[in-house]
């Protein structure tokens, strides 16, 4: 079962989810912009920025709980650049040293309320940093409402190049892959509402169903209809929540 509302912390959204042990129960997690800070059965660990569907390999913990952050956001919050943690699930304790780690994972263990406690953890993070990159931002949601890259740095005054440079920091990977990750998931959102592929495809900026198929298999992995078919499911993955071995 999977719950979210939103985050105290501005942008982002907390979650939890219990895993269906039963084989192939657990779907790929899909590319979003996001990173999160995730408590895992009794470990701490932040998620990265895909590029591509993340599926778990190994032992699954049951029980998660997770902070998921705006676009852009989490670098400054969390002190480490998003393009080191790329694709990647980390431990907290080689972020942040071991001791507090240990610290932080006790205190949730204990916690009444798990979820809220590490809501918790991320909102005295961003206040001890402060605000993440406004302009960065501000690039985010011009993608997202489907402006071109060169419009995007245009509009708050950056080169392509000085975008890129900031861009690789604070999302992981830059500008393009960004908005085709955008447009992906705006995408997605009407096909889950049952829009056809086709209206889809050119309400995300897509020039057609085939260009939104080429992009399903490149960041996704898998097929609209497969996707389709996992979110009609009774245990449909929700995208966003970095699910991890």
């Amino acid at each position: 079962m999977y719950e979210e509302r939103p985050s105290r912390l501005e942008g982002a959204v907390v979650w939890t989810r219990t895993l269906d042990a039963r084989p192939g129960a657990v779907h790929p997690v899909l590319p979003d912009g996001c990173m999160d800070l995730l408590w895992a059965d009794g470990r701490l660990l932040v998620a990265g920025p895909d590029t591509h569907a993340h599926t778990a390999d190994g032992d699954l913990a049951l029980v998660y709980a997770g902070v998921r952050f705006a676009p852009g956001t989490a670098p400054a919050y969390l002190g480490v650049p998003a393009h080191e943690l790329r694709d990647q699930r980390v431990e907290l304790a080689d972020i942040w040293g071991g001791g507090e780690a240990r610290r932080l994972t006790e205190r949730i263990d204990e916690a009444a309320d798990r979820v809220a406690e590490l809501e918790a953890v991320a909102l005295h993070r961003a206040a001890v940093a402060g605000p993440p990159d406004p302009l960065l931002g501000e690039v985010v949601r011009r993608l997202e409402a489907g402006a071109t890259v060169a419009g995007a740095a245009d509009a708050i005054g950056l080169g392509t190049r000085q975008l890129h440079r900031r861009s690789l920091d604070a999302f992981g990977y830059g500008p393009k892959t960004l908005a085709r990750v955008l447009r992906l998931q705006r995408a997605l959102t009407l096909v889950r509402a049952g829009v056809p592929y086709a209206e889809a495809a050119l309400a995300a900026g897509c020039a057609d169903q085939a260009h939104l198929a080429r992009e399903m298999r490149d960041l996704a992995g898998i097929t609209l209809g497969a996707y389709s078919a996992s979110a009609n499911s009774e245990t449909p993955q929700p995208s966003g929540s970095r699910i991890t071995a």
